[in-house]
């Protein structure tokens, strides 16, 4: 172990706010750090004063020789008309090789490479940045809310090298789940300073909660001590004979501190309105198609909703989770088919950058004020927004000086307090800290109307959702089994991909990547072609033994359960997924 980074006494602040104030902490080369704390404690300033991108006020930074920092840049240092390749060796100076290996790593391989980077969804850019981040062949790397935006699968791909990499890190993130799959240390940022934890973040809430129980008896013990002091000074004060016994016991009391409670994270409570529960069909879709004027996104899409679910709409980025979204918010219209919401059910709808078209020129409490429902009161406004962090005073912020987060939250509570029967979400908790994403989840969890939402936070998705739709290759349907399950056999098949360097999709989950090719090219290819399909067959013999095993278990009395039918399934999945990829793969070879 050996130290690499060392903060020492660190102040900052902006104007008369002081957000760290003597904080310091060192970390090591086999560190990995998950760094919690409520939105505005410090946590993105202190990474930005670690990288040099903002100045400490005062104290140092000081670092070893062998200190080599990355950090997952905020901004996209790529051109959208550069290929991925050309890319990585313009922005990391390497060899083709070299980029090719650590691209290798988040499935970024063969024709993605020279792909231009404007065709590629916003997981797989985030991919190309990971690449570009890592090719410094860093020993610490910063990364700050790296999972916002990011669908499942190449959040799970971040985890499997986050957990292999040989050095240390500081990852700041809202996902609870992500930070206990990748991080060995807490780091929790609070009231300008910060404590370093040797264990998980639940360990350390869990430690925390005790360290709180411990000074609340303590100061129960102070307080005790100082009542019956005062009683003797009230009592016998006044009397000469007492005086001098009065002032010593003055004195004592004097000395008797107790100790400040700080907030506990995890304390937040968000209570939403209620509306009235009915039984009835929320939502039934009858062959609708989604989509943009000039493309289809997915069709066929045939379901019914039953009124109080909770839906989580999950899918790789790219896929269309936000145009099903939209088109059921009514901001597209349907490119073919039809759907229908229950009777006089009210719709409310937070997009994913809502926050960006709030009246500036507006305060927090005047635009809750606005959105709230008829009956809603004075206090639960306020209540509400205390719940997201507006307290006191701040409820009279103008919206032009918030920051991201904090118009987040102000549009999630304004949905909240409009008190709509049916609430589609498009990922909420990006901008929340942790604490309040898990008060969201739990609250909703309660909520008695329907829910329709899209979030890669394994922790909300579980505390929210009852029913699983998944959108992927143009279609848009249920899952049969639960989000566990759902996530297992991703991470199988994710493990599996990286395991045989063949990605486990049909053709047209891929980006259509137009390239132009040279005979070289081409014979290369179908080489390549060749040995792929070998593969594929050796795997699509393994899927259909599975699967006929199974089929076979089922023909018996007692064979059945919900894990095996999901299993079977997923197996049925991934076995015309393959068969797909075989006959793409085989055309190519005929051509």
């Amino acid at each position: 172990m050996k130290v690499l980074l060392e903060l020492n006494n660190i102040r900052k602040a902006y104007g008369d706010r002081v957000i760290l104030d003597g904080a310091s902490v060192c970390m090591s080369d086999d560190q990995k750090v998950g760094v919690i704390g409520r939105n505005g404690a410090g946590k993105s300033t202190l990474c930005r004063i670690i990288t040099g991108h903002e100045d400490a006020d005062s104290g140092a930074v000081n670092t070893s020789a062998s200190f080599r920092l990355a950090y997952l840049e905020q901004h996209d240092p790529y051109r959208l008309d550069e290929t991925v390749m050309g890319f990585l060796q313009r922005y990391t100076g390497r060899e083709e090789w070299q980029c090719g290996k650590v691209a290798g790593s988040f499935q970024l391989k063969n024709e993605l490479l020279k792909a231009e980077i404007g065709s590629l969804p916003g997981g797989f850019r985030t991919r190309v940045k990971l690449t570009s981040m890592l090719l410094a062949e860093p020993n610490f790397l910063i990364m700050d809310e790296p999972s916002n935006y990011l669908d499942l699968k190449t959040l799970i791909l971040l985890e499997e090298f986050l957990r292999d990499f040989r050095g240390g890190f500081m990852l700041v993130s809202h996902d609870r789940e992500f930070l206990m799959r990748t991080c060995t240390h807490t780091l929790e940022i609070e009231r300008g300073d910060c404590v370093l934890y040797p264990g998980t973040v639940e360990d350390y809430l869990i430690f925390k909660e005790e360290q709180k129980e411990q000074v609340m008896s303590y100061n129960k013990t102070i307080e005790a001590k100082q009542r019956q002091l005062k009683l003797f000074v009230t009592r016998f004060g006044a009397k000469a004979s007492k005086a001098s016994q009065a002032r010593s016991k003055m004195k004592q009391i004097a000395k008797l501190k107790t100790i400040e409670v700080g907030h506990a994270l995890g304390n937040v409570v968000i209570k939403i309105p209620n509306v009235d529960k009915q039984n009835k069909l929320a939502l039934s879709c009858d062959d609708l198609a989604v989509g943009y004027p000039d493309k289809l996104v997915a069709s066929k899409i045939n379901m019914e909703i039953q009124h109080g679910k909770h839906v989580a709409v999950l899918g790789d980025n790219g896929q269309g989770k936000t145009t099903f979204l939209r088109t059921l918010a009514g901001g597209l219209e349907p490119k073919g088919g039809s759907f229908k919401w229950g009777h006089e059910l009210e719709i409310g709808y937070y997009a994913q950058h809502v926050f960006t078209e709030l009246d500036t020129n507006s305060d927090v409490y005047t635009h809750l004020a606005d959105q709230a429902a008829d009956g809603v009161s004075r206090q639960e406004i306020l209540n509400l927004a205390g719940s997201f962090l507006f307290k006191g005073d701040d409820v009279r912020k103008k919206i032009s000086v918030l920051s991201g987060g904090e118009r987040a939250r102000t549009c999630l509570a304004g949905l909240l307090l409009a008190k709509r029967q049916v609430l589609i979400f498009d990922e909420p908790t990006n901008h929340l800290d942790f604490e309040t994403v898990e008060a969201l989840g739990r609250a909703l969890k309660t909520f008695s109307g329907t829910v329709f939402f899209v979030s890669h936070d394994r922790t909300f998705v579980n505390l929210v959702a009852t029913e699983i739709i998944e959108v992927h290759n143009g279609s848009v349907r249920k899952h049969a089994g639960d989000y566990e399950d759902y996530v297992y056999h991703l991470e199988k098949r994710i493990k599996e991909e990286l395991r045989t360097g063949i990605a486990i999709e049909s053709k047209s989950s891929k980006p259509e990547i137009p390239v132009d090719r040279t005979r070289k090219e081409i014979r290369d290819e179908m080489r390549k072609s060749s040995s792929r399909i070998k593969k594929i067959e050796e795997r699509l013999e393994i899927l259909k033994k599975e699967r006929d095993g199974i089929q076979r278990e089922f023909e018996g009395a007692s064979g059945w359960s919900r894990e095996r039918n999901a299993r079977y399934e997923e197996l049925e999945r991934l076995i015309r997924a393959d068969e797909d990829l075989w006959i793409e793969v085989n055309s190519k070879l005929e051509k």
